[in-house]
């Protein structure tokens, strides 16, 4: 299983694109604005989207690429999600008056796209890959994910603030190759932090003393203008035997 970081920014502006991860060429993790890079033919082998939340940082692609791969779509997109993030997207989206709705174009019986609705814990299974969302602590319904190949896994916490359930997942992944956990704002923005419930580093560097594996750790959602910040506080105060580094945008994880 191959990750490739289409976007990993907490925000747009000078190339920095938001949150997207590529899998392999089938499989979406969010629809940040990092989707665009994609060319057209790219955009039509994509077959899934799970998403963490709904968010417009996380799904502002979304309608763009059924738009514009609508025609060389072999099937529909299959788009994953929580039920209240899905009912986001039929209310405020793909709703005629933002965007044509692609759940029942062409028709209602051959759409564009289909919705999937999923739980935390539920495990979605494509071919040798599986999907699990895992609980998140934000300001809306969201989740992360768990993404295991065939014979390891990768961890991606989604938008969040601190929260046990994230590390208990992460503790039981005895597979881990690699983990992905957001942090958002300097500690001078703690109280942002808080109120849009992100980590900073402080409550990362707290929460990375119950990490008890060996797996690098990947920092993603910096905020723009932030990331020096950001870095320099958590590499302060972290325990030195970890392998902490940022998420960049054409990166790509590897998952044997």
């Amino acid at each position: 299983m191959r990750v490739s970081i289409l976007g990993c920014s907490g925000g747009i502006g000078g190339g920095r694109h938001t949150t997207a991860l590529l899998v392999d060429t089938d499989v979406l993790i969010d629809a940040g604005s990092g989707v665009a890079q994609l060319e057209l033919a790219a955009l039509a082998r994509i077959e899934h989207l799970f998403l963490t939340h709904a968010h417009l940082d996380h799904i502002l692609a979304l309608p763009l690429l059924l738009d514009s791969s609508a025609g060389l779509r072999e099937r529909p997109l299959v788009v994953h999600g929580l039920p209240e993030v899905l009912q986001v997207l039929r209310d405020c989206i793909f709703n005629w008056q933002v965007w044509p709705d692609f759940s029942r174009i062409p028709s209602p019986e051959a759409p564009f796209m289909t919705y999937a609705p999923l739980l935390p814990g539920e495990t979605v299974r494509l071919g040798t890959r599986s999907f699990t969302p895992i609980p998140a602590h934000h300001t809306v319904p969201a989740v992360g994910y768990r993404l295991r190949g065939e014979s390891s896994s990768l961890v991606f916490s989604g938008d969040t603030a601190s929260h046990a359930a994230l590390w208990d997942v992460v503790n039981d992944a005895h597979d881990l190759h690699h983990l992905i956990v957001e942090t958002s704002f300097p500690d001078r923005l703690e109280a942002i932090a808080h109120a849009s419930r992100h980590y900073h580093p402080r409550a990362l560097v707290a929460d990375l003393t119950r990490y008890r594996g060996q797996a690098p750790v990947w920092i993603t959602h910096l905020k723009p203008g932030g990331e020096e910040e950001i870095m320099r506080e958590i590499l302060a105060g972290a325990p030195a035997a970890l392998s902490i580094a940022p998420l960049t945008q054409g990166q790509t994880l590897e998952l044997p």
